[in-house]
């Protein structure tokens, strides 16, 4: 049985490389390995010198043991390093299903959550998000309706990618308890943890590992920390009998992870706090330029502002900009098409997401980003004075 097209890496991969403006990134600005160094006070002469041999399964002891420095309840012993993040959906999947298990995954979601559970599991149901006139919800109660004594996971991720919903604190609980009533793990992608507002203040929900007993955490330094070429990241299992089980499955497929990305990502976990705030800082003023260029564009754009992350996903007036315009769109995907054929600005059709055929992803974490909305704004109908 052939897994499902990854319909987002194939968009990128035609022309994440050739646009000129980059509006739909789900990373943060990212820096150099020299100006990473600099920040965390190592050094190319250190870096040189990493041997090039095999390393430690689980990853580095000190690698892991800063990794726990963002956790409340957890220790070394329940990380595992992973080659890429990707990795660790992929290992997590193999490892807890069969084709007698049912899973049940918010939506709209990164390809990668939805399509490898699917592809193992029984049953697939989706979750939606709910959209409302001002932003995204949870629906629990449908959530209720459709676990049962089959379900072996939940797949949900905070901050959410594409929306940029995140929960309050009593959602996140029940969703938690909801589970814990029926057994079932909890697969929580955290990779945008860091960019809430308040953050650095504690104004934030804790992470999902430190709540729950069959929580299953996976993170890494691509988004919050803008570091997504190092391909550094890490899952957080408590359970000590899942966490050998996915280690014997991280035997078939990257083994260990590579010397030079553990000595870079510790480095940058030692100066995890500026580059996360200065990621931060940028979806801030981006997003500050984009609720604005919204709100002068709201005859084609419904717009949700993200409460957390660095992506957010608007809704398109396709039949208003068909009438404005000599050409008409289907759907977001021809219009996103069109746009970086034409006009070199690249946003993500929703439909990559699992959304319907109105909405499309912007990335709120690059520099370049107003000059991007400034070509993009060039290419709208003329606003009505």
């Amino acid at each position: 049985m052939k897994i499902k097209p990854f319909l987002t890496e194939h968009f990128f991969a035609k022309y994440e490389f050739t646009a000129s403006h980059l509006l739909a990134s789900s990373d943060c600005e990212t820096t150099s390995i020299a100006d990473l160094l600099d920040l965390s006070g190592g050094s190319l002469v250190d870096f040189g010198a990493v041997k090039l041999g095999y390393t430690e399964s689980q990853g580095h002891p000190e690698y892991r043991r800063l990794v726990t420095e963002m956790y409340e309840h957890v220790a070394a012993d329940d990380i595992v390093i992973l080659t890429s993040p990707v990795e660790g959906i992929y290992l997590t999947m193999q490892t807890l299903l069969d084709a007698s298990d049912e899973v049940i995954a918010l939506s709209p979601a990164y390809d990668a959550l939805h399509h490898v559970a699917d592809h193992l599991c029984g049953k697939f149901e989706l979750w939606q998000l709910v959209p409302t006139a001002t932003g995204w919800q949870m629906d629990l109660d449908r959530l209720r309706s459709l676990v049962n004594s089959k379900t072996r996971l939940i797949i949900v991720n905070f901050p959410h990618n594409p929306t940029g919903y995140q929960p309050e604190r009593d959602e996140l609980q029940e969703l938690i308890e909801i589970a814990r009533e029926n057994g079932c793990w909890l697969f929580c992608d955290e990779i945008y943890r860091g960019l809430e507002p308040g953050f650095e203040l504690g104004a934030t929900l804790p992470s999902v590992a430190d709540i729950y007993e069959k929580a299953i955490v996976l993170n890494g330094l691509s988004k919050t920390f803008g570091l997504p070429g190092l391909r550094a990241g890490w899952l957080v299992i408590r359970d000590r009998k899942l966490r050998e089980e996915l280690i014997g499955w991280k035997h078939y497929t990257t083994i260990c992870p590579a010397a030079p990305t553990e000595y870079l990502a510790m480095q940058a976990l030692s100066v995890r706090v500026q580059l996360a705030e200065r990621s931060r800082e940028l979806v801030r003023s981006n997003l500050a330029v984009c609720s604005a260029f919204m709100e002068r564009q709201s005859d084609i754009f419904h717009w949700r502002p993200p409460m957390a992350g660095s992506t957010a996903l608007v809704e398109i007036d396709l039949e208003y900009l068909g009438r404005k315009q000599v050409q008409t769109f289907a759907t977001t995907t021809e219009y996103c098409h069109h746009l970086v054929q034409n006009h070199g600005i690249l946003l993500l059709p929703g439909e990559c997401l699992g959304c319907s055929g109105r909405f499309a992803r912007v990335g709120l974490g690059r520099q370049g980003f107003h000059a991007a909305l400034v070509a993009w704004e060039a290419t709208l109908p003329a606003i009505s004075i």
